[in-house]
């Protein structure tokens, strides 16, 4: 099997030479579990059943496979689904194709052993966060839902050090974090985390991992065999869940840790089982709670958003 690079903005694998078709994915950030699916499909000879070439390339920043896509750079990016809303109403030319995730990964993370047992006793106390606006935002929805506001608590940029911020005492509570990860390098390190879900806090339930296309160049028909493929690998995941996980981290030596095997196990229930298809008043409802946050100027409609490319 081929080892994993995880340098910036490098190729890390390559589809057998008979595949017809090539297509460039661009991850959110360095291979972890949350990327599965597609690992699977390629070390499965998923893709290459499907005639598809897949190259798939670690970003040198979180914040350029977006950007690479719109520009026409890549063919597909993997994103988030509240950056999506944003990017719409910055008139990138991008839209949701497929769903890796289905459900929302972050959370409200404070000690478990702490004194803070519910969102209401953040009155306060300081919370960190790594990217401003939409984090903002949920947080200010989970403050809203216990009669706070975000003048309540001292917000306080971690740069993307979140669970070391919060196991320091540098802050009471972060949000961000991602809770198949950040709870689980806690329990590791003997400081263990409790999250407060967001969906579970006022939030609309989101997909958090999205593959994104740009809405004008895209090829429909390489992008649905692609997310045939990690479909099948999702189900070959959750049918075979320890024999998947030996394939994904015998790729690379970094991914055979203890951290990566909890991961592996708290993300598969949380992989889309139908990558292709779309709740369209899902996607409405959070365009909703985005205006609603002012984090968008106004409304668009779903189709502008999200398209299901398996529809005829």
């Amino acid at each position: 099997m081929k080892s994993i690079l995880l340098a910036s903005a490098i190729s890390i694998y390559a589809a057998p030479l008979w595949a017809q078709d090539k297509m460039t994915l661009m991850l959110d950030w360095f291979v972890n579990p949350d990327h599965g699916p597609i690992i699977v499909a390629q070390e499965k000879g998923y893709f290459a059943d499907v005639d598809l070439d897949v190259e798939i390339i670690a970003p040198a920043d979180p914040s350029d496979p977006p950007k690479l896509v719109a520009a026409d750079k890549i063919d597909l990016a993997i994103s988030y689904q509240p950056q999506l809303h944003m990017f719409a109403h910055e008139e990138l030319p991008l839209v949701r194709v497929g769903t890796l995730v289905a459900t929302p990964l972050n959370c409200l993370l404070v000690l478990a052993d702490g004194p803070i047992t519910s969102p209401q006793i953040l009155k306060g106390k300081k919370v960190g966060f790594s990217v401003g606006g939409v984090e903002e935002a949920v947080l200010g929805r989970v403050l809203d839902t216990h009669g706070l506001t975000l003048d309540d608590v001292e917000l306080i940029n971690v740069n993307w050090s979140l669970s070391p911020s919060l196991m320091s005492g540098q802050v009471d509570a972060v949000i961000g974090a991602f809770r198949n990860f950040e709870l689980n390098q806690m329990d590791i390190e003997g400081v263990p985390g409790r999250c407060f879900y967001v969906e579970e806090e006022g939030l609309p339930p989101y997909d958090e991992l999205i593959y994104v296309a740009h809405k004008d160049t895209m090829n429909p028909d390489m992008i649905r065999r692609f997310l045939a493929a990690t479909q099948k690998a999702t189900q070959y995941i959750v049918n075979h869940p320890q024999d998947s996980w030996d394939i994904f981290s015998s790729t690379a030596p970094e991914l055979q840790d203890e951290l990566n095997a909890r991961a592996w196990v708290d993300t598969l229930p949380r992989f889309a089982l139908r990558p292709a298809a779309i709740d369209i008043g899902r996607y409405a409802a959070f365009e909703t709670f985005m205006y609603d946050a002012g984090l968008i100027p106004g409304i668009n409609p779903v189709s502008t958003i999200a398209i299901d490319v398996s529809a005829p």
